[in-house]
């Protein structure tokens, strides 16, 4: 059956107008209003030294891109916050796109965002809820804007009250950085410096990288705003050496959406030639490919109740099954991540060791649950990317056949919509990006250059051996993207050589100090001090020359005392022979005194003291 020509591409595009409830407004005529806010003069922590300047900057660059009202506030207590967030959702309730912008403190309590005043104290976790303002409440001020409500945190700093806050449950989780928000509303986007889970710098100059990227591209005429948020993202990855990375949650439709009107096109001089009527599949592939472009459920529903059947109604029956496949894999995480959390909490508790027992069951059967829709996601992505490649194989082949013919070429507003969604996101970039998460959690050390090689694959396979997945090393996708980026912390152990330790994220030279030494188990030992041990020389033939070599020992000195007189050489002799004798004379037999002999003197008899006999000789 012959359509109207367009009608087919008119009919879709309106169901999916109508879909995503997006109201389509001139230019001109769009209302535009923003509040910024930054806090810095904290009273209970740290000041913070750039929220400030960079609520400064974001304000002068909304007012220069001619935004109709701009509501700059510094340094709010939690009731002037209050205040500020309902005055501004006055402003928003006539405008098209409405703005929040916020620098300063945010903390995750429990999977909720919230927004910390100059005069928060939070010494409890509970605090939060009475003291900060939550992420909602700044949704609900945007909440009455019709084309575009936008909210941009700078927020995504260390947590500086989690060191002296108090728990009063133990299983509530206080996470670093902001948690993944999922908008409930349409047209709604949420802009942060760090994706969920991780910090963002502060910047080594006046203001954060983040804020310097956002006033480079967002003022940009005509660019669509999530093209501008990808400019950023890769602006902030360059200037942090890929530490930080911004993330955008929320979705929008398929018509672009800009900060500034682009400026107005010039009429044309002469009538377009007139263009060929396109046909029923040409209409179709279009169609298809904005639907691809808006990548949701209710785009793909729009485009089958359009095309119920042919070869794009079963590719976009693919992606259904993937989207399908994706919602499974989250509500099983979600109820593993539950599971989990009841069996932490009975297990603190000391409850009896059936609950226990049953809740590590069904954590388990959960956790199993989670495997089996993450391989469930896996395959319905690797059929839905293969039908992709047969037809982007398949119309480029159909456009080479076509080339000498007079291509039919859609009016000029449709060119650059059609243009950018063939286009889409470039493998090169996709593999950059998994390197980069690869990088972040310490499983790649080359450089994130867009090149899926051998020590990329080997990268994840590495991933997968610590994270417990089953990712093909193979290809680098969208699938493997997201898997890594469920990691909030590094997953690869890091490793460093003989002479370093292990500092953070990185390895440091280990320096002894003066007296130690680095032992072969890369630790610092003192070294010992020689002490001088004494030993047994066996050979005494050295000794024996020594002495020879000495020099003879001079004579003693005289000395002053009355010299003893020395007997006699022949004297001496006769003595030794002597002694131990005993001497006998007229008085008696007494032994022989020392140093004195017995001498025979003739006469014989009994010696006496006339001099005769034997007699005991003194000299």
């Amino acid at each position: 059956m012959d359509r109207p020509k367009g009608s087919g591409l008119h009919r879709f595009v309106v169901a999916v107008a109508a879909v995503l409830l997006l109201a389509c407004q001139p230019a001109f005529a769009e209302k535009r209003v923003a509040l910024v806010m930054g806090n810095s003069a904290y009273q209970n922590v740290a000041a913070l030294p750039n929220p400030v300047n960079d609520a400064s900057v974001m304000a002068s660059t909304l007012k220069a891109a001619g935004f109709d009202f701009v509501d700059f506030r510094r340094d709010l207590s939690a009731v002037e916050t209050r205040r500020a967030l309902r005055e501004f959702g006055d402003h928003a309730r006539d405008a098209d796109i409405a703005v929040v912008y916020y620098a300063g403190h945010g903390i995750e309590v429990d999977g909720a965002n919230y927004l910390v005043p100059v005069d928060a104290r939070l010494e409890r976790d509970t605090d939060v809820y009475d003291e900060a303002l939550s992420l909602d409440r700044l949704l609900v001020a945007i909440e009455p804007a019709r084309k575009l409500r936008l909210v941009i945190l700078d927020a995504c700093r260390d947590n500086p009250f989690a060191k002296s806050m108090k728990r009063t449950l133990a299983t509530r989780a206080i996470g670093q950085g902001l948690a993944k928000v999922e908008p409930t509303s349409p047209n709604v986007l949420i802009a942060y410096s760090a994706k969920a889970g991780s910090t963002a710098a502060d910047g080594d100059g006046k203001n954060s990288p983040f804020t310097l990227a956002l006033s480079k591209y967002l003022p940009t005429p005509g660019l669509d705003v999530r093209r501008a948020f990808g400019y950023v993202r890769d602006d902030v990855l360059k200037t942090t050496n890929n530490r930080q990375e911004p993330f955008v949650y929320g979705s929008l439709g398929g018509e672009d959406v800009s900060l500034v009107p682009a400026p107005a096109k010039p009429a044309p001089v002469a009538a377009a030639p007139a263009a060929a009527a396109p046909t029923p599949q040409s209409e179709a592939r279009r169609d298809y490919e904005l639907a691809l472009q808006i990548g949701n459920k209710s785009a793909m529903n729009a485009f089958l109740a359009q095309y119920p059947s042919g070869y794009y109604a079963s590719l976009a029956r693919l992606q259904l099954e993937k989207f399908a496949a994706e919602d499974a894999r989250v509500t099983a995480t979600e109820k593993a991540r539950i599971a989990e959390q009841e069996r932490a909490r009975l297990v603190a508790e000391g409850a009896q060791k059936t609950q226990q027992a049953k809740a590590e069951a069904d954590a388990k059967a959960a956790e199993q649950a989670r495997l089996a829709a993450e391989q469930a996601k896996q395959a319905a992505q690797d059929q839905a990317a293969a039908a992709e490649q047969k037809r982007l194989a398949a119309d480029k082949a159909a456009a080479g056949q076509a080339a000498a013919a007079v291509p039919p070429p859609a009016p000029a507003d449709k060119t650059t919509t059609v243009a950018a969604l063939t286009a889409g996101s470039p493998q090169a970039d996709i593999v950059k990006s998994v390197q980069t998460e690869l990088r972040r959690v310490g499983c790649l050390t080359t450089a994130a250059d867009g090149d899926w090689n051998a020590a990329s694959q080997r990268s994840l396979a590495q991933f997968n051996r610590y994270a417990g997945t089953r990712l093909d090393a193979r290809t680098a996708s969208l699938d493997t993207l997201d898997a890594v980026k469920l990691k909030q912390s590094r997953v690869c152990p890091l490793v460093c050589e003989h002479g370093y330790r292990a500092d953070g994220d990185r390895c440091s030279r280990i320096v002894c100090a003066e007296g130690s030494f680095l032992n072969d188990d890369n630790e610092c030992e003192k070294r010992r001090e020689k002490k001088p041990a004494a030993k047994r020389d066996t050979d005494d033939r050295a000794p024996r020359r020594e002495r020879a070599l000495r020099p003879e020992r001079e004579p003693p000195a005289p000395s002053a005392a009355m010299p003893r007189p020395q007997a006699s050489a022949s004297a001496r002799s006769e003595a030794d022979r002597d002694r131990g004798k005993i001497v006998c004379d007229n008085t008696g037999c007494k032994p022989l005194l020392h140093g004195c002999h017995i001498e025979y003197r003739g006469g014989g008899g009994v010696p006496t003291y006339a001099g005769v006999g034997n007699v005991q000789v003194c000299n």
